[in-house]
C-alpha cells in the first residue's frame, strides 16, 4: 500500500502562512517585553559593573532569546491555532471548506506542516544550539550580575564514584579550589568500611587530586569497632571531574545532546545518583518539541467550531489546557527525579495523556 501525500495547494499555503506568521508574531511580540522587562530589573547590575553595550546585546539577550522561544513555544504555538482558527470558524471560512467537499483530516494537513516546522526548530534549539548559547548566558552573568557565580556550588555535595564509594565536599570555594570538608567513603552494602577525612581540603582541577596537611582515615572491622588514625599530608586522586561538583541540573542544561549521552553512560557507570536528573533532561529534549503536534491538534479540534463566548472563549480554554500540560511535566519529572517512575515513563506520560485528549477532541471536531 502507497502512502500518499495530498499535496501542497493555494489553501494550504494560506493556513500554513497564517499559522507561522501568527506564531512568530506573537513569539516577537512577547520576546520584545521580556527583553525590556528584563533589562530594566537588571540595568542597576550593567551599570554598576560597567557592562558593554555589545556585550549586553550580543552576549547575553542574543543568546536570551533563543532559550525564551523554545521555553514557550508549546505555549504559542497553542495560541497560535487558536487565534486564527477560531477567526476562520467565525468567519465561516472552515464551514465553507467543509462544505466544499474537504475532510477535517484533509485540514489537518498544513497545520502538520506547520507543526513540523516549529517542533524541528524547537528540537534544534533544544539539542545543539541553546546548549551553547546558555553557556554564554552563564558567563555573561557572571562577570556583569552581582552575586552570580558562573557555576552554582550547592553548601554538601555528595557524589557516588562507583558503586560502594562516595565522596562527601562540604562548602566548596570555586576561587580558592578549596573545601572546608572532604570525606572518602567506603560502603559494602549499607555498611561503612573505611573513610579518609580532611579539612581544608583543595582541589587541582587539572590533575583532579585533593590534597591537605592533616587527615584522618578510620576503619571499621568485621564487629563494627572502628580505628582513627591521624595522618599528614593528604594527596588522593578520585574520578570526579570539577564539573562534577556543581549542581547537575545545571550543568547539564549547558550540554549539547552528545555531551548528555556521554555523560549519562558516564554516572550510569559510576552508579551516580544524578542518573535520574540526567536522564530526564535528555528525555525532555525530544518529548516537548514532538508535543507540539499533540497541542496543535488539540487547538484546530477545539477553534474550528463556532461556540458562544467566542474568540476569548476559545483561547480562555486553549490555554488552561496548556498550562495543565506544563503543569504535569513539572509534576511527573518531579516523580522522575526522585526516582519514583523511570525517566523515560515519566516525561512521556503527559504527552500520551494529552495525545489521548487530542484524540477525543479531534472526533468531536465539525466533519
Amino acid at each position: 500500500m502507497k502512502l500518499r501525500f495530498p499535496g501542497f495547494k493555494i489553501l494550504d499555503r494560506y493556513i500554513l502562512g497564517k499559522f507561522l506568521s501568527t506564531y512568530f508574531f506573537a513569539i516577537a511580540m512577547i520576546i520584545v517585553v521580556v527583553v525590556i522587562f528584563d533589562y530594566v530589573e537588571k540595568i542597576d547590575d550593567f551599570t554598576e559593573l560597567k557592562a558593554p553595550l555589545k556585550a549586553i546585546v550580543f552576549d547575553y539577550y542574543l543568546n536570551f532569546i533563543p532559550f525564551f522561544i523554545n521555553q514557550f513555544s508549546g505555549l504559542f504555538t497553542f495560541i497560535a491555532v487558536i487565534f486564527f482558527t477560531s477567526k476562520m470558524a467565525y468567519q465561516t471560512e472552515i464551514v465553507a471548506m467543509l462544505s466544499g467537499g474537504m475532510s477535517f483530516r484533509r485540514l489537518m494537513w498544513p497545520y502538520f506542516l506547520g507543526a513540523l516546522v516549529i517542533s524541528a526548530l524547537s528540537m534544534t534549539l533544544s539539542l545543539w544550539i541553546i546548549p551553547v548559547t546558555q553557556r554564554s548566558t552563564v558567563a555573561f552573568e557572571s562577570k556583569y550580575r552581582k552575586n552570580r557565580q558562573s557555576t552554582q556550588y550547592d553548601r554538601h555535595i555528595y557524589r557516588q564514584l562507583e558503586p560502594g564509594t562516595f565522596v562527601y565536599i562540604r562548602g566548596y570555594s570555586d576561587q580558592s579550589k578549596q573545601a572546608q570538608f572532604f570525606a572518602l567513603e567506603h560502603y559494602d552494602g549499607s555498611t561503612m568500611t573505611r573513610s579518609l577525612e580532611a579539612a581544608d581540603a583543595k582541589l587541582d582541577p587539572a590533575s583532579k587530586r585533593w590534597t591537605a596537611n592533616r587527615y584522618t582515615t578510620r576503619e571499621f572491622d568485621s564487629l563494627g569497632t572502628e580505628t582513627f588514625t591521624p595522618r599528614r599530608n593528604l594527596d588522593t586522586l578520585i574520578d570526579l571531574e570539577m564539573a562534577e561538583l556543581g549542581r547537575v541540573a545545571d550543568l547539564v542544561e549547558t550540554m549539547n545532546i552528545t555531551e548528555l549521552n556521554e555523560f549519562l553512560a558516564q554516572q550510569r557507570a559510576k552508579g551516580s545518583d544524578s542518573v535520574n536528573i540526567i536522564a530526564v533532561e535528555k528525555h525532555a529534549r525530544f518529548a516537548y518539541p514532538l508535543a507540539t503536534f499533540i497541542l496543535t491538534l488539540i487547538g484546530v479540534s477545539l477553534s474550528s467550531r463556532k461556540v458562544r463566548g467566542g474568540t476569548g472563549l476559545h483561547i480562555g480554554i486553549g490555554t488552561g489546557l496548556c498550562f495543565s500540560y506544563i503543569l504535569f511535566n513539572r509534576f511527573f519529572e518531579e516523580f522522575a527525579k526522585s526516582g519514583t517512575m523511570p525517566a523515560g515513563l515519566a516525561v512521556w506520560t503527559p504527552n500520551f495523556i494529552y495525545l489521548l485528549i487530542a484524540v477525543y477532541l479531534y472526533r468531536k471536531a465539525p466533519k
